[in-house]
């Protein structure tokens, strides 16, 4: 006899799904096979891809699958360390040029969440809180803790923020593998420290280390990969190695972090919830094409390159959208700079708009 699927909700302190270790070596062998798939179809971001799509099926289906939140958060230092690789040292003359278009994407952060919010609020039974905090395009955890206490529903605005992502993830690589042909492999794109220099091996572990503590002691939004990314890219900008992880640790990670977007999904079943997914994923489209508007609005007013500005204006997770960058071979600092704004920007005003203008209505 089957056990009854569990409720959708936010991920947990210790695991994302279900509980075990079988329902979390299951979901690494599917990512496994599902990242091996998408790397012979030469898939951008492959890895991490073929892992979410297979797990996602997998948690649709009914498998008992999960995944373990420190295992997570350990390939995510990895992914840090690797981020902040891409800080090269002509970073510095770029920030000037970055600012109309941090400007910009203050302008679309407000205009993409007004728009989703009257999204949610038509298309949706969910109170005013939950569309609110369900059409901030911020970090599904933060979201979620924020949401659930100003009084929304924190299994809704989970779905909303998991969809999204998932969405975002789905769309962006798979349009420029058809429209422009784009394919890479994590294994050639991230070498290694070479076999005799083992001190690149430590620095590049001490950033992780280091910078993951640190990134909890600040409470820094999105710890895990935030603080090890800082660290890293001071370490690369001031030339004391250029160095990244392998590539196959970097497949790795983005195996288990492509599975824990998938198992985010145990639990949910499409017949009773077709609705809310049906318009979650609507407001991750409109989000979408509110970035793509806008990104074109800066392109033609700064000259910066489309794609750059595209990925950095896309409404994804900050790991996921940055690591989408790394794979397309496009500016991964600016990508990261500008969704830690954008995180930075949410987090700050968010609880504020809500506080004195959704608040007040009702």
């Amino acid at each position: 006899m089957n056990s009854p699927p569990i409720p959708f909700r936010p991920e947990k302190k210790r695991i994302i799904g279900h509980e075990g270790l079988k329902p979390l070596l299951l979901a690494l062998v599917i990512g496994t096979i599902g990242g091996f798939v998408f790397d012979y179809l030469r898939m951008p971001l492959a890895w991490m891809l073929g892992a979410c799509v297979f797990s996602t099926v997998a948690a649709f289906s009914g498998l008992r699958i999960g995944m373990r939140i420190r295992l997570r958060q350990g390939m995510i230092i990895i992914m840090g360390v690797l981020l902040g690789a891409g800080f090269t040292p002509d970073l510095v003359q770029r920030l000037g040029q970055w600012a109309i278009s941090l400007a910009v994407l203050t302008g679309m952060t407000m205009t993409g969440a007004t728009l989703s919010y009257m999204w949610f609020r038509r298309f949706t039974n969910w109170d005013k809180p939950t569309c609110y905090f369900a059409a901030m395009p911020g970090g599904l955890n933060d979201m979620t803790i924020l949401g659930g206490a100003m009084g929304g529903e924190e299994r809704a605005i989970a779905l909303a923020h998991a969809l999204r992502i998932l969405t975002v993830v789905l769309t962006i690589p798979v349009w420029y593998r058809l429209v422009n042909g784009a394919q890479t492999s994590v294994l050639t794109m991230a070498p290694g420290p070479s076999n005799y220099d083992w001190q690149d091996y430590a620095i590049l572990t001490a950033c992780g280390i280091t910078g993951a503590a640190l990134g909890r002691l600040l409470r820094l939004p999105a710890s895990f990969m935030m603080g090890p990314m800082i660290l890293s890219a001071i370490v690369h900008l001031s030339g004391v190695t250029d160095s990244k992880p392998p590539g196959e640790l970097v497949a790795a990670a983005q195996i288990v972090m492509g599975t824990g977007i998938g198992c985010r999904f145990v639990g949910a079943a499409i017949d009773r919830l077709h609705k809310e997914m049906a318009a979650s994923i609507g407001a991750a489209i409109l989000l979408i094409v509110c970035a793509v508007v806008f990104a074109k609005l800066t392109v033609a007013i700064t000259g910066l390159n489309l794609d750059a500005t595209v990925l950095s204006y896309a409404p994804g997770g900050f790991a996921e959208m940055s690591l989408i960058g790394l794979a397309l071979g496009v500016e991964v600092a600016m990508v990261a700079t500008h969704h830690l704004f954008r995180l930075f920007l949410i987090i700050l005003t968010g609880p504020f708009v809500f506080r004195f203008g959704i608040r007040r209505e009702r």
